[in-house]
This record gives C-alpha cells, structure tokens and sequence, in this order.
C-alpha cells in the first residue's frame, strides 16, 4: 500500500487526502464482486421517501441502512435477512493503515458502506452521526470513475472545497473535524477499464 506508488498526503485543513494509496484496485474489486453478489446494490430510499441517486451494500458485522424507519445500523441485509457479509481481513487492514497514515492510529472498523455512483449520482452535503462514538475517524476509499468531493465545515451552509479524487484516492478525517458536512457532485459520464462507467466508495467506520 504505501510504496512508490504512494504520492503522500495533500494538506486540506482537518482532511487528509492520500493519492494514490491503493495500488492492488484488482483485488479489492475481486473481493467487492463476491459480496455483492451476496448482499446486491440496492437504491435505498430516506426516512421522507426520496429514492437515493447512489445504490449502496455493506460489508462488515453491522451495516448502514435508511428507510421510513430512519438512518441506521443493522446487523441483517434488509433484502434478504441475513448478516452482511463479513469484512475482508485486507479492507480492514487498508482502513487502519490509511487511518494511521491520516494521524489516526488504531483504527477498528467494524463496518464499511459501499455505494456506487453512475453518471448523475451525487451525494449532498451530510454528516456521518449514526455512529456510536465519534471519536474514530472516517476513512473513505475510491475505486472507478473520478469524483469531485465536497469538503464543508461545521454547518452545512460553511463554504465547502472541491477536491478532486481518483481511482485509488484515499480521504481521512476525524478528531475536530469529525462531523464536518461532505458530499459529492454529480457525477459525470466516462468509462473505467473494470467498473465502466461507475465509481465505487468504501467508506469505512467504527459504528458501535
């Protein structure tokens, strides 16, 4: 993970931003087809009914859902009622390696939410606050397409920086900035030898 390869951390304040970190997207996308095809992509819907431009899965002992019953984690796929399929030992070990390199040492997720963007997907400016305890940072993984991410501030009217990510970039932040809003802007059309035309987020987190 952190060879050559690896271009170093690119200084946002209160976002460490990795270029680059991931050098075997191959096989993560391996071990990514093997859940989904347990655990399917679904379009999920918000607690007001709004059907989400991003289809999403989890992998890991609890997973992220939202439906009319509100934003959470759950340990059964709603679809089918089993649990998720188990976190791999190499994207848990990506997740604490990324984690540390962004200050964060120790890192244990316990869940990791996959979604994936086709041209025109997004995601507005959230928080992630259905956690626990956040005092574990947020690492967020990108496969695929590039993507234009959203980084705001405290409240969701804070101006919010455009950063750029590719195939393989890695985000992290937590501590001060743990709660910040962040998103991503509609995506645009293009073509990825593997994913097409999609890009894959893992967003790893210490949820319980």
């Amino acid at each position: 993970m952190m060879d050559d390869l690896f271009s170093g951390p690119v200084a946002t304040p209160g976002l460490t931003h990795l270029r680059g970190y991931v050098v075997n997207e191959a096989a993560l996308l391996d071990e990514l087809d093997a859940m989904t095809s347990v655990a399917p992509f679904r379009q999920m819907s918000t607690p007001g009914g709004k059907l989400m431009s991003v289809a999403m899965s989890n992998c890991g002992s609890v997973g992220w859902v939202t439906d009319r019953k509100g934003y959470r984690y759950a340990e059964q796929d709603p679809l089918s009622g089993r649990p998720w399929p188990a976190m791999p030992e190499s994207w848990r070990a990506l997740a604490a390696a990324a984690a540390a390199a962004g200050g964060f040492a120790g890192f244990a997720p316990d869940a990791c939410l996959i979604n994936r963007y086709v041209p025109g997907a997004k995601m507005t400016l959230h928080q992630d606050r259905d956690e626990a305890d956040f005092s574990a940072p947020i690492v967020s993984v990108s496969l695929g397409l590039p993507a234009t991410f959203l980084w705001g501030g405290a409240q969701r009217t804070d101006r919010a920086t455009r950063v750029q990510l590719n195939s393989g970039d890695v985000l992290v932040w937590g501590g001060a900035t743990r709660l910040n809003f962040h998103g991503i802007l509609p995506m645009k059309p293009g073509h990825h030898p593997r994913l097409g035309a999609a890009r894959i987020n893992l967003t790893f987190r210490q949820a319980r």
